[in-house]
């Protein structure tokens, strides 16, 4: 059995306009789950946690917590079905939401 290294980050909504955001490098928030900072480790994931809640206090995001990603291809990809969702957008129609960026305009009928 190998050792595969548990990592997690921070995510939350940002109050602004409710869109899922992830801590970022340097201390920032991003939509983008590649430019999250990971914690590998129990102690470090609380660190990086208590570092994001000072940006909530500060009124710029809501509910910061920790999420598991496992890396693969040296990205970072959600571990739990409810961050799969979050981080791809709505489910009420792929044309919906950030999971449309995706579709280009030659498959835009299969999306």
């Amino acid at each position: 059995m190998t050792n595969v290294p548990t990592f997690q980050m921070v995510t939350a909504n940002r109050l602004s306009d409710g869109a899922v955001v992830y801590f970022a490098a340097p201390g920032e928030w991003s939509e983008s789950l590649a430019a999250a900072r990971l914690a590998e480790g129990d102690d470090a994931a609380a660190e990086l946690l208590a570092q994001a809640a000072t940006r909530e206090e500060q009124l710029l995001v809501v509910g910061p917590y920790l999420m598991p990603v496992a890396m693969e291809q040296g990205t970072p990809q959600p571990k739990e079905l409810r961050e799969v969702i979050r981080a791809q957008g709505p489910t009420i129609h792929p044309n919906l939401g950030r999971q449309a960026a995706a579709c280009t305009r030659a498959a835009a009928e299969a999306c």
